[in-house]
């Protein structure tokens, strides 16, 4: 059990958590090549496949406000072990669904297993380091999870190349059991007796009332969220926009799905040496008005239709490279407001941003068109929309606490 102070990183811890954190993208990543497949097998439209990966985002946004606090009262171990168990289940469905509708349900339910070491995952981050620390520590998570964008899709298409589609799913059941004894061997129970203490004394609802009047809270956890959406609408359009209107094939998607992987990592990696000079909230503020111009630029190539696929490609990748500094230093800032909540607050945090995920590839599905408009139209609403909550809320009760 940690106190809460910093300790020197080891990478073995890094990698665990890494991995840990990467069980959600792994579940959405490796099966993206697959979904024209699979909506040609189980005879549905685009439409109803992208539904899927709503259903799984879904379950990733609820099961994070049971987790979070949950991890609180009784400690991190548990609640990860008993979710992969979750998972693993979940994916043995999935890869037996005989319908859309039944791998629908699947994909909720291993959503909401995943989520599990996803949400534990950040609050074991807090509990060992402080908010400096955590952040850089966060950067170097992302460099693990930032290999599973350029992995996964093309494991998938691999995959695709030499079985069927539920293949994918076999292999998400193999990925699953293997955290789960990696946790059992390898990661320390780390919640505090102080973390112990606060959770005894209030109701899951009191501390969620408590956080969510935290403006200051609010405008990262919003920050992060909108910032997410914009990966999340990528993944839901990106295949079914580049394979489908582009003539992408399906192993050069993974190709370019792992390119914005690799600018995420190297935002990443920047971040992390950035944050040995500048405050987090300084680059937070500097790199999601960078995003904002990238996705402004992108729309406009959209509607005109300049560039071409390029028109398209480039400015995504500045969208997807800012994510590398935006995602780690606002989730450090939450997780500093309250440490002592650290399990409640990545629950709070990783809900409303699946929650926002979800609902933006439902928006854009709905408004889906055939062309590139509605996925900038809504990167730049997110971005827009994540700025105003950062300078309007956080940064704004900051500046009035100091008069």
């Amino acid at each position: 059990m940690h106190d809460g102070t910093s300790a020197k990183p080891r990478w073995g811890m890094v990698v665990l958590l890494g991995v840990m954190t990467a069980s959600g993208a792994m579940s959405i990543d490796m099966y993206l090549p697959a979904m024209p497949v699979i909506g040609a097998e189980l005879s549905t439209s685009p439409a109803a496949v992208q539904r899927t990966l709503s259903t799984l985002l879904a379950g990733l946004a609820a099961g994070q406000i049971v987790f979070g606090p949950l991890s609180d009262r009784i400690g991190r171990r548990r609640p990860i072990l008993g979710g992969m168990a979750l998972f693993v289940l979940a994916s043995v469905w999935s890869a037996l669904a005989v319908d859309i509708t039944q791998l629908g349900f699947a994909r909720f339910f291993q959503g909401l297993g995943a989520c599990s070491a996803l949400v534990v995952g950040r609050a074991v981050v807090r509990d060992m380091y402080d908010h400096r620390e955590t952040a850089r520590i966060l950067s170097l998570i992302t460099l693990v999870f930032g290999l599973v964008p350029m992995l996964a899709p093309l494991a998938g298409s691999w995959i695709l190349t030499v079985g069927s589609w539920r293949m994918i799913f076999w292999v998400l059941v193999v990925f699953g059991v293997a955290i789960w004894l990696a946790v059992i061997l390898g990661l320390p129970e780390s919640r505090s007796e102080a973390t112990a203490e606060t959770a005894r004394g209030e109701t899951v609802v009191g501390a969620y009332r408590i956080l969510s009047g935290n403006r200051r809270l609010l405008g990262y956890a919003l920050c992060n969220a909108l910032n997410g959406a914009c990966l999340f609408t990528y993944i839901a359009t990106g295949p079914d926009l580049l394979i489908g209107l582009y003539g992408v094939t399906p192993q050069d998607f993974g190709w370019i799905f792992g390119a914005n992987a690799i600018g995420m990592v190297i935002g990443s990696q920047v971040n992390r040496r950035l944050l040995l000079r500048w405050p987090g909230d300084w680059i937070l503020a500097i790199s999601i008005v960078m995003s904002v111009l990238a996705a402004g630029v992108m729309l406009l190539f959209a509607v005109t239709g300049t560039g071409g696929v390029w028109g398209i490609l480039v400015p995504l990748f500045g969208v997807m490279s800012t994510y590398g500094f935006m995602g780690s230093n606002s989730t450090a800032g939450a997780l500093s407001v309250d440490p002592q909540r650290a399990g409640s607050i990545s629950g709070l945090m990783g809900t409303l941003g699946f929650a926002t995920g979800a609902t933006a590839t439902l928006i854009v599905g709905f408004v889906h068109d055939g062309t590139a408009v509605p996925m900038a139209a809504s990167m730049l609403a997110a971005q827009a929309l994540a700025a105003l909550a950062l300078f309007g809320l956080t940064f704004r009760v900051r500046t009035v606490s100091r008069h």
